[in-house]
């Protein structure tokens, strides 16, 4: 089974202010040869870590699902009301637009959000004819911005009311990349004709980039159930995040044309064919991995059932370390802020968790090199 590590275009790095504050952590599990969960060393060089304890930008929200900024101005998505909110700097919210036509079915509505170079907004919803990836003009400025004309890039793939995908984001190629999950119908991830239970790839208008793995086809990689988390290192390689079903969820290196082995196999496949095997896998009560953001060199993973934020060090894929184990329940989403911070939101209000007085919330904390080092 291989572990490649993609070549390509540099990404371009957060810039993020260092505090040198600790924060206690402890160690993560990793695949085993026996499929065990096995403990790793701490990585050899500095990773980052959040530092103290996280600001409230704004609170009540509902069923919030993605978080990007245009212009240093925070946009977000609620799933089940349809809205784009822009975030104001006193911590009030006002809807910048309301996505048409969308159908509101368990997880399935709006969802994704990715911006381009243009500062052009991309949504990925469920509509009518099953989800789609529509591209907004943005019109006004900070604190009137609102939703403009519209193209639609892609419709018809396969919806249902859970494993919609739903996670879109610009790779340093200047691609746009969308996790679609398999819509319950599991052999459909294996079926290279099928758009379901893959990572597409696409120009920015929607079209098939003439590079990619499979000519005349969108499809990236195949064999996943639901990928909901997309992010790249500095030297290109490209990593996702899976939910599993009942065994293990995954964190994956992606390589063009990959097959990561779903319904096949479900983490580490063990000589069983020629998947890809996962970097890292979790038990699904210990993760439910719904986001995933590269800085400098760590990722860090939003968890939705495990309700922690995690982090692992590009360095040494088989490490991680756990943070707010609990405290914030649910975590849906993460953004690189502007202000050198990171940005997470969490999901309790989706029908699945426990809402506090003031979820759902985005949070905002300082980032450190990990052990104050």
């Amino acid at each position: 089974m291989r572990n490649p590590r993609l070549p390509g275009a540099l990404a371009a790095g957060a810039v993020l202010a260092l505090a040198v504050t600790s924060c206690s952590s402890h160690p993560s599990a990793s695949p085993g040869e026996s499929g065990r969960q096995t403990t790793r060393s701490a990585p050899k060089v500095p990773s980052l870590a959040p530092a103290g304890t996280p600001r409230e930008v704004v609170v009540e929200l509902g069923t919030p699902w993605s978080l990007v900024f245009v212009h240093g101005t925070p946009l977000l998505s609620e799933r089940d009301t349809g809205h784009i909110l822009e975030l104001g700097r006193a911590g009030t919210p006002r809807v910048v637009g309301t996505i048409a036509a969308v159908v509101h079915e368990g997880e399935a509505g709006v969802l994704g959000l990715a911006v381009d170079r243009q500062n052009r907004l991309y949504v990925y919803s469920t509509g009518p004819r099953g989800n789609r990836i529509e591209r907004y003009e943005l019109t006004g400025a900070a604190g009137s911005l609102a939703l403009g004309p519209h193209r639609t890039l892609l419709d018809g793939l396969p919806s249902a009311d859970h494993h919609d995908g739903g996670r879109i984001a610009f790779g340093p190629d200047g691609m746009l990349y969308a996790g679609v999950g398999d819509a319950g119908n599991t052999g459909n991830a294996q079926n290279l004709k099928s758009l379901s239970g893959k990572i597409l790839r696409m120009t920015p208008d929607g079209a098939v980039p003439a590079d990619n793995p499979f000519p005349g086809s969108l499809v990236y990689s195949y064999g996943h159930r639901n990928v909901q988390g997309m992010a790249w290192g500095r030297d290109g390689t490209m990593y996702a995040t899976e939910f599993g079903q009942d065994t293990w969820d995954e964190l994956n290196v992606i390589e063009p044309g990959g097959n990561y082995g779903w319904p096949t196999v479900e983490g580490v496949a063990h000589g069983h064919g020629t998947f890809v095997d996962p970097v890292q896998q979790w038990r699904p009560e210990d993760a439910s991995p719904s986001d995933l953001l590269a800085v400098d060199r760590t990722l860090f993973i939003a968890n939705l059932r495990g309700e922690v934020l995690r982090t692992v060090p590009m360095a040494d894929l088989g490490a991680s370390t756990d943070y707010y184990k609990g405290t914030y329940g649910r975590i849906r989403a993460l953004a690189a802020g502007p202000d050198g911070k990171l940005w997470f939101v969490t999901n309790n209000t989706d029908g699945r968790g426990r809402p506090g007085q003031h979820d759902d919330r985005v949070l905002s904390v300082k980032l450190t090199p990990a052990g104050g080092r």
